[in-house]
């Protein structure tokens, strides 16, 4: 149950907005390196909170370091103010998506993408419908494809196990698999069918490393912290240094693409431009969100232990014995499983940032103050700050596998990571993910067809930038069968 509703009130005291940015330049490195090198991404943020005693406050975020980059904004670190971010009449998200800096639209093919696009401008609601378009004519596809992707992973992690280190790389795996789903859901072929080949997630992540260097670290030794600092973060690496990588996934989209292409020339969008979307749609945002969910999701499942995994494992097994076969009626009936998987995108979303720019002079509120914002003023949201707000969630830092169920249900409107509450839709006038509910979906699907295959596992993790990153130590064959 949630110890608080978020804030409604409108006679919440009017107060300025706390924080500082220091003085130009010193005040941004400073912060910079806090964040980066010497607290770390939560502690940066708490310790500001603890020190001005509000969750609305003023600080910089990196990068900073570009000429044309400013890093102030005002940071929204609590679940009553964060959701000021979905509101498209009041904030705007035109070139944002990463946040206080935009990459070169060289990396993209020349074109700003749809997800750089804000929703008053026209091209965003046809970018966004002919992405709706891809997923509603594959629906029939989903769990099938899914299926026999993920008979080919738990195939690769039990060859791993078997070998002579008797351990599994399961983001590894899950790139692969997750790539190739990807790819054959649009297209209709396998990567490997196109000059793709086998290097989509290699020739996916080399292009991401390159647009989104400025927003992470390296993890070098303390001493090259400031050589690493003016690398990456005074002067962006240029597209042309992927642009190899980039082309060979544009070109094989092109080739294999052919009937989703020949529907976007339908709808009045250039070839070439929903060509460089679908990238743009398959590489960040698809390939991206869900190579770091899937991990994050079996992180917390693993971590929860024997006790989960056989309830988990209870449940599946009589829903798919009871309904024939998985199909999305026996998902539906899986509320154990559906809470789970709510629940690890609650504790730590894939993408923990929001960015806006305030459309108008507006008032937000945390759970304690109003605050103003002016018009044109950077806003931030940190997500883990949101989704775990002790006033609206109970035990917010643990993960309670049943935490939406029954009245539980209630608090899925404070789950945010799809860029809107999850009790929203997607539609082409809003910013939330199109591809919300599939994701939602799939991790359902990984944990049904997991727990109809094993029993329990056990593992190895260590964070990064880009989540965990899973090692398999053991894989524990399913007791009983369905």
């Amino acid at each position: 149950m949630a110890s608080s509703s978020e804030t409604s009130s409108t006679n919440l005291p009017l107060k300025p907005i706390p924080g500082s940015y220091g003085l130009p330049i010193i005040g941004p490195l400073h912060d910079r390196h806090d964040y980066f090198y010497n607290q770390g991404r939560d502690k940066y943020f708490q310790t500001r909170i603890e020190k001005y005693n509000s969750t609305v406050l003023k600080l910089n975020m990196p990068p900073g370091g570009f000429i044309a980059s400013d890093p102030k904004v005002i940071a929204l670190l609590d679940g009553a103010s964060f959701p000021i971010l979905f509101d498209n009449a009041k904030v705007e998200k035109r070139d944002v998506l990463d946040g206080t800096f935009m990459p070169s639209t060289d990396f993209f093919g020349g074109y700003r993408t749809c997800a750089f696009q804000d929703t008053a401008e026209p091209s965003h609601s046809l970018l966004k419908r002919f992405i709706f378009h891809i997923l509603s004519s594959k629906h029939d596809t989903f769990i099938p494809l899914s299926q026999t992707n993920l008979t080919e992973h738990f195939t690769d992690l039990e060859k791993e196990l078997a070998g002579k280190h008797q351990k599994a790389s399961f983001n590894t795996s899950i790139g692969g698999i997750t790539f190739n789903f990807l790819f054959k859901l649009i297209t209709d072929k396998n990567p490997s069918e196109t000059k793709i080949g086998d290097s989509g997630p290699t020739l996916v992540q080399t292009w991401l490393a390159a647009q989104l260097a400025p927003l992470a670290t390296a993890g070098l030794p303390k001493i090259f912290n400031y050589l690493e600092d003016v690398l990456i973060r005074t002067i962006p690496i240029p597209a042309w240094t992927v642009k190899s990588s980039y082309n060979k996934l544009y070109e094989g989209l092109m080739e294999a693409g052919t009937t989703v292409l020949d529907e976007a020339e339908k709808m009045g969008i250039k070839r070439e431009e929903a060509c460089h979307n679908l990238v743009f749609t398959l590489g960040f945002n698809a390939f991206g969100g869900l190579t770091n969910q899937f991990p994050i999701l079996i992180k917390w499942v693993g971590l929860a232990g024997a006790d989960l995994h056989k309830k988990l494992a209870d449940e599946i097994r009589a829903i798919v014995r009871e309904e024939g076969g998985v199909n999305l009626y026996a998902l539906d009936k899986m509320t154990l499983t559906k809470s789970t998987v709510y629940e690890a995108l609650r504790i730590e979303p894939a993408v923990p940032y929001q960015y806006a720019k305030a459309r108008e002079d507006l008032v937000v509120q945390s759970h304690d103050a109003s605050f103003e914002i002016k018009k044109g003023e950077m806003i931030f949201g940190y997500q883990p700050f949101a989704t775990k707000d002790a006033k609206i969630f109970d035990k917010p830092e643990d993960f309670i596998a049943e935490r939406f169920i029954g009245d539980g249900e209630k608090l899925l409107k404070h789950v945010f990571w799809s860029n809107g509450r999850e009790t929203d839709e997607a539609t082409p006038d809003n910013k939330i993910c199109p591809a919300k509910n599939l994701v939602v979906l799939l991790c359902r699907l990984y944990l049904v067809e997991f727990f109809l295959n094993y029993d329990t596992f056990t593992f190895d993790f260590k964070p990064s930038v880009l989540g965990p990153t899973i090692t398999i130590k053991s894989l524990v064959k399913a007791s009983s069968t369905v």
